[in-house]
């Protein structure tokens, strides 16, 4: 924070909330009353009553449309809190300007001046220099091509000027409508373009921009972005632009905006439908019994088409905008130095990740809405984020879609032919795995915030089912259903069950899942009921479900000829049906709390979470014994001034701890 008074030109626009004593005499309590004020050093400029709450909407462009009418002028810069300008750029202002008066279509006067900026964020980390190149791209090559010749370039945020009269007299600069809204600057760009306004875009001046810098801070604005593109797709705005724009031009929209992120969505989808295409094939076993199969898995064109796919999707033709503007900028020769510098620092595995990222959130709005802001801080994020932070980030959008995706495959192997800075030290292990121990078992409750408590979180990452009518629960209900596929097809290829084909195989199956959620339910009532006044009857009755789980086990295995393939298969057909029922549990919240059956769900929900988290942790912990992954991490993810300093903090650190020691001694 910096004091005001030493920036005498400066004003700042706040909205005042106090409490004044209510006009009727009759109601004693003090009403709140809303003012929009604007004040400079140590004086108040202007202070305006309003008629109630200005924050009715989304709070930035709320923000905006209550300080816009202290501007003058006929031109409006808007500028964001991270970004940065340069004297020799401020003397350009006035060339900017006078691109007002010229007409750079030959028939209308440009509404919304574009200008480039400059991202100087680039060099803190690898994963910092891979969004400082992509955001580039975009901010100079991208937009000059969207503005001519495809003539649909938007408002895509900050430093762009406004025609001030023009979107004064055109409902402003800022749609703020709650959740639609959510990506407010581009909506500016869209209404500006439907009022016949004209969007152009100048590579002259350019204003400094600091992007996110960390893993989770990029994940948090990339998710936010995909939010907005769902709300997009689902808004009035983009529904005219498509009936007023020409074909050319409607095209050029579609694939520079919602167009983008519903390929990747069909993308994804598409590896879900192979997948479960050939595991069906494997399970039933149509894919012995063709007689071509030989032909298929040597069909030469079709493994082209495969590897050409994978060669594209693990991020090559995202990188090429950016070897583009490099090689235009500082030459082809850098440009190619660096495409194969960002290869090397695993640059495909980030956008790739970043891809699965932007997927999960726009499916998600697509099916329910419910966009929501997402803080990044864009602060200067170079820190060891705790295991805990990351779960919660990261569970739904790529580790749960991941173990799924090693299901799928261990499964076809079986039956077929087939980031985060000091991650890996020993002691931030150990301190992520006490720390993830007291999340997971924390009750949540009123008031307990999703970072203090597994419960509360786990609420809040059903929100969305909350904004949900019935098409998306039903949805919901039907992608949930992929998941039983595995133990209808397992339970036929246990060597116990001789390869028998009656349903009745199935129907026990469904037995043994019941009896083990009746198992699990007894467990949790008696850890309830006796765990704090009677331990020692509530440990005998774990000990008896130990013992017979034991006996029947060395039973089938002695009688059934049961085997540790039938084993593995049990774990891989049983784990996804209950996950499946989970989540089919989640979406009809409302008639499985009014049975009394939530307090068991979330029992279930729990177990899955603590084996997901075993699952991830443990090679990472196998990967923190060994001290060089630590070393190469470092070396790998941060510039040189960054290792060196992460050096030093070790060593002081160790002589701290060495200190401690002694005084205690």
């Amino acid at each position: 924070m910096f004091p005001i008074d030493r920036y005498p030109s400066l004003r700042v626009a706040y909205i005042d909330e106090v409490e004044e004593p209510n006009k009727d005499k009759t109601k004693k309590v003090n009403q709140k009353v809303y003012y929009s004020v604007l004040v400079k050093a140590a004086q108040v400029i202007y202070r305006i009553k309003l008629p109630g709450p200005a924050i009715l909407g989304e709070g930035k462009p709320e923000n905006q449309n209550h300080a816009i009418i202290f501007t003058r002028g006929e031109g409006l810069q808007t500028i964001d809190m991270n970004q940065d300008n340069y004297m020799e750029e401020a003397l350009k202002m006035r060339n900017l300007l006078q691109e007002f008066l010229k007409k750079h279509d030959g028939v209308r006067y440009p509404t919304i001046l574009g200008l480039r900026e400059h991202i100087f964020t680039g060099s803190v980390s690898s994963l910092a220099w891979f969004m400082s190149n992509q955001e580039t791209s975009f901010v100079t090559i991208g937009q000059r091509l969207l503005a001519n010749p495809l003539k649909v370039r938007f408002h895509y945020g900050h430093p762009d000027v406004f025609d001030r009269l023009f979107h004064l007299t055109r409902g402003g600069i800022s749609k703020a409508s709650k959740v639609i809204n959510l990506s407010e600057d581009i909506f500016a760009g869209f209404n500006s373009t439907l009022r016949e306004g004209n969007v152009t875009h100048h590579e002259y001046i350019q204003v400094g921009k600091g992007r996110d810098v960390g893993l989770n801070q990029i994940s948090m604005f990339e998710a936010k972005i995909a939010n907005g593109n769902g709300e997009q797709t689902l808004s009035r705005d983009i529904y005219r632009l498509g009936h007023r724009f020409d074909y050319f031009r409607m095209l050029s929209c579609y694939f520079t905006t919602v167009g983008f992120y519903f390929s990747t969505l069909i993308t994804v989808l598409t590896v879900y439908v192979f997948l479960y295409g050939r595991l069906y094939l494997v399970l039933s076993g149509l894919e012995e019994g063709l007689k071509n199969q030989r032909a298929i898995r040597d069909n030469k064109p079709l493994q082209v088409a495969l590897a050409s796919q994978s060669f594209v999707q693990i991020g090559f033709l995202m990188a090429l905008p950016m070897l583009m503007e490099i090689g235009l900028e500082r030459g082809f020769r850098t440009a190619l130095s660096e495409f194969i510098l960002m290869q090397l620092q695993l640059a495909p595995v980030f956008f790739t990740f970043s891809l699965g990222t932007k997927t999960h959130y726009y499916g998600r709005t697509l099916l329910h809405g419910g966009a929501k802001y997402r803080s990044t801080g864009r602060g200067f994020v170079v820190f060891h984020a705790k295991f805990a932070d990351n779960y919660r980030l990261y569970s739904r959008s790529h580790f749960v879609k991941g173990i799924e995706m090693m299901i799928l495959l261990v499964v076809y192997e079986i039956f077929g032919h087939l980031f985060n800075p000091s991650g890996f030290e020993w002691q931030k292990i150990v301190d992520d795995w006490t720390d993830w121990n007291k999340w997971i078992s924390n009750r949540g409750g009123i008031g307990v915030p999703p970072e203090k408590s597994w419960e509360s979180w786990w609420e809040e990452e059903q929100e969305h089912l909350r904004h949900s009518g019935k098409r998306g629960i039903v949805a919901e209900i039907l992608l949930s259903l992929r998941f039983f596929i595995y133990q209808y097809g397992l339970v036929y290829h246990l060597s116990m069950t001789k390869k028998a084909k009656t349903k009745s195989v199935y129907g026990i199956s469904w037995c043994v899942i019941f009896l083990i959620l009746f198992v699990m339910k007894t467990v949790s009532v008696g850890r309830r009921r006796f765990s704090a006044n009677f331990q020692l009857v509530f440990r005998l009755i774990k000990g008896l479900i130990f013992i017979s789980f034991m006996s029947i086990l060395v039973t089938l295995i002695a009688l059934a000829h049961l085997t540790v393939q039938d084993i593995v298969l049990c774990i891989l057909a049983f784990m996804p049906t209950g996950w499946g029922m989970l989540l089919i549990a989640q979406a009809c919240k409302p008639v499985v709390q009014r049975a009394g059956f939530w307090g068991s769900v979330r029992t279930l929900a729990r177990g899955f979470e603590i084996v997901i988290g075993l699952l991830l942790f443990t090679p990472v912990a196998f990967l923190a014994w060994f001290p060089f992954v630590s070393e190469f991490q470092t070396r790998m993810l941060f510039n040189q001034a960054f290792s060196r300093g992460l050096q030093i903090s070790r060593i002081l650190g160790g002589q701290r701890k060495d200190r401690s020691s002694r005084n205690k001694e």
